[in-house]
């Protein structure tokens, strides 16, 4: 696995790819409320190949079940306990964690959002959950338009100067949001926001617009998420003899209608099965092609890009780690920016 630097704005290295946690294995069996519960065994072994490959930068969040999406009050908080416990076996020092918070997490008028009272209550439940003394990435997850930005950046710092934190992230902000921040930051001498997480793959690609201009022009580095379209650009939905969509057991769509409702269109069809046949013809499977492509963009924008993978087995760890060091060339990406068009996402 090879490290590249984060962003201008820091020294911090990070691994090529990211392991999310947002969805993690499942066991056929759900809980009570309808939740799936989570394969321990199975994600002890993918955090072991993950680490002992070198991908050590862990990205999670507290509102996280990793079954269950959207998540309920009584599952939020899962993934970041079980990264607590399986990750004590291994050097804190060699990993890179990042949470978020933002979310509710509870009932009460002050559990959510980016106010400094459900900030601080907050990083000190996910540092308690993860059984750490510190997070290297604290993301806000969402924009908070009840919160002035200037609360939210002094509490920020006020968690880097503390030690809680060592780094700070902005998810989901709208870009005129995002410039505010920043211009407050350098007015202010507050601590940078150094890296930006927002979704990207190769059927949604709006932050071409506004965000990646945003991140060329300060020196801030891009960790992606949803690089496989919510495992749509893996293929597995497309039924190929049939040409038909299909949803497999114990897949996200399963428990997330959004997924068929967003890409199960006859446009999108046509686009995976090109897509497909191109992957073949590269020697790559589909999820190799995504990530490769994710990865290679940044030659494009001169940013660094870092796609965040969450995974349901074994296999599919090992199959984005063998895409780290997939090389693309122009021709490549040329033919995948005029196949991406053929996309629409609802």
């Amino acid at each position: 696995m090879r490290f590249k630097r984060l962003s201008s704005a820091c020294g911090l290295k990070v691994s090529t790819i990211s392991l999310g946690t947002w969805h993690l294995p499942r066991l056929p069996e759900r809980d009570d409320w309808g939740a799936y519960k989570i394969d321990k065994e199975e994600l002890k072994k993918v955090l072991k190949v993950a680490i002992d490959n070198g991908l050590t930068f862990i990205d999670t969040a507290n509102r996280y079940h990793g079954g269950m999406s959207p998540v309920d009050l009584r599952h939020v908080g899962n993934a970041e306990r079980l990264l607590g416990e399986l990750l004590k076996a291994y050097d804190r020092q060699e990993l890179v964690i990042a949470t978020k918070v933002a979310g509710r997490m509870g009932p009460g008028p002050n559990d959510e959002g980016l106010s400094r009272k459900h900030v601080m209550w907050q990083i000190g439940e996910s540092l308690r959950r993860l059984r750490m003394d510190y997070v290297d990435i604290y993301y806000m997850h969402r924009h908070d338009p009840e919160t002035p930005k200037l609360e939210i950046m002094r509490t920020f710092t006020y968690l880097v100067q503390q030690g809680l934190i060592r780094y700070i992230g902005a998810s989901n902000i709208p870009a005129l949001d995002l410039m505010e921040f920043l211009y407050l930051i350098k007015e202010y001498r507050l601590e940078p926001i150094v890296v930006l997480q927002y979704k990207y793959n190769l059927m949604e690609r709006g932050i071409e617009r506004d965000i990646i201009p945003v991140a060329k022009r300060h020196g801030l580095g891009l960790a992606v998420y949803s690089p496989l379209a919510q495992g749509v650009l893996t293929g597995k939905y497309i039924d190929v003899k049939s040409r038909k969509w299909r949803i497999p057991e114990l897949s996200r769509a399963t428990y997330m209608k959004s997924i068929s409702r967003r890409y199960f269109t006859d446009e999108n069809l046509g686009f995976l099965l090109d897509y497909m046949e191109f992957a073949r013809s590269k020697g790559l499977t589909p999820a190799q092609l995504s990530l490769a492509w994710t990865i290679n963009m940044e030659r494009r924008w001169k940013v660094p890009i870092i796609p965040i993978v969450s995974v349901s087995r074994l296999s599919h760890l090992e199959e984005a780690l063998a895409a780290a060091d997939v090389q693309l060339n122009d021709d490549d990406l040329k033919y995948l920016d005029e196949l991406s068009t053929k996309a629409k996402v609802l």
